[in-house]
C-alpha cells in the first residue's frame, strides 16, 4: 500500500520529495530521461501529469509545458505507455495527475483498470471533488489505487475531515492560495493551517505549491512528511539541461 510505503520510508530517510513532471514536454525521450535524473537523485515517489489544454490548478510555467507537450503531439496514450514503462523500471512508487475531462472521455472504470494495468499507485484529480467523484472512488477502490485529495488554506475544518474520509495514500496540502509556480513564504504563518491538515487525518501530509530550496524542504520536514517540488524542476531544466535537476534535487534534501 502507498501509505504503508510513504511511512517506512520516512522513517528511515526522514521528509520526502515527490517530484512532477508534465509528460511529453519537451518531448517524450527527455521526459523519460528527467524521470531516470530524478530517480538516480533518489525522490521517493513522483506525479506524472497528463497534459491538459486548461490545466486550472497549474500556473504558468506548468501551464506553458502542458500546451507545448500537446502541440508537440503528448495523447493519453503515450502518456500511459511510458507510466507503465517506468514504472516496471523504478521501484519508487508513481501517480498519474490530469484533469477529471481526461478520465471522463476515456470513461473512468476504462481508465482507471489502464492504470493499475501500468502500475500506477493512485491519482490526484484536482478538480474532481468527492461529492462528484462516487464512480471515480469505486473505480479506485476495486483497483487498490489511492485517490488523491487535495487540502488549501481556505478549507475550513468541517471540510477538511470530509475530505479526509474519502483520501487514501497521502493528502495533498496545497501551501497557498492561487496556482502552481508563485512564491511561497515558508515561515511561520503556515503553521496553524498544517496544523488544521494535521488533526483533520492521519493520512501522511504532502506540501507543494512554492518548494523551491533546502530550507523549504527543512521547514516542512518538522510539519509534514512529504515536499512536493514540480515547477522549479522544470525551471531547472529550462535553463540549465536535465543533469542539473539531479543536483537540483539532490541540494534540497539535508
Amino acid at each position: 500500500m502507498l501509505e504503508q510505503y510513504l511511512r517506512q520510508r520516512k522513517q528511515e530517510r526522514g521528509v520526502l520529495l515527490m517530484t512532477h513532471i508534465v509528460l511529453g514536454y519537451r518531448d517524450f525521450d527527455e521526459s523519460l530521461r528527467l524521470i531516470e535524473t530524478m530517480v538516480e537523485a533518489g525522490v521517493d515517489l513522483m506525479e506524472l501529469q497528463i497534459p491538459f489544454s486548461e490545466p486550472i490548478a497549474d500556473g504558468p510555467i506548468i501551464l506553458r509545458a502542458n500546451q507545448q507537450a500537446l502541440a508537440a503531439g503528448s495523447t493519453v496514450d503515450r502518456c500511459l505507455e511510458l507510466g507503465e514503462q517506468v514504472a516496471s523500471r523504478f521501484d519508487i512508487p508513481f501517480l498519474f495527475m490530469t484533469y477529471y475531462n481526461v478520465l471522463f472521455r476515456r470513461g473512468v472504470t476504462a481508465f482507471t483498470e489502464r492504470m493499475r494495468a501500468a502500475g500506477m499507485k493512485g491519482a490526484i484529480v484536482p478538480d474532481l471533488p468527492p461529492e462528484e467523484g462516487s464512480d471515480y472512488l469505486r473505480a479506485m477502490e476495486e483497483r487498490a489505487l489511492c485517490p488523491i485529495f487535495i487540502y488549501s488554506p481556505n478549507t475550513d475544518d468541517a471540510r477538511l475531515a470530509h475530505i479526509a474520509e474519502h483520501a487514501r495514500g497521502f493528502v495533498y496540502c496545497v501551501a497557498r492560495k492561487g496556482v502552481t509556480g508563485s512564491a511561497t513564504d515558508f515561515s511561520a504563518e503556515l503553521d496553524d493551517y498544517l496544523a488544521r491538515c494535521r488533526a483533520a487525518t492521519d493520512l501522511p501530509l504532502a506540501v507543494g505549491f512554492g518548494v523551491k530550496e533546502a530550507a523549504d524542504v527543512a521547514f516542512l520536514a518538522e510539519r509534514a512528511d512529504i515536499a512536493v517540488v514540480g515547477t522549479q524542476s522544470i525551471r531547472v531544466m529550462e535553463e540549465r539541461g536535465v543533469p542539473a535537476v539531479g543536483t537540483f534535487l539532490r541540494s534540497l534534501r539535508p
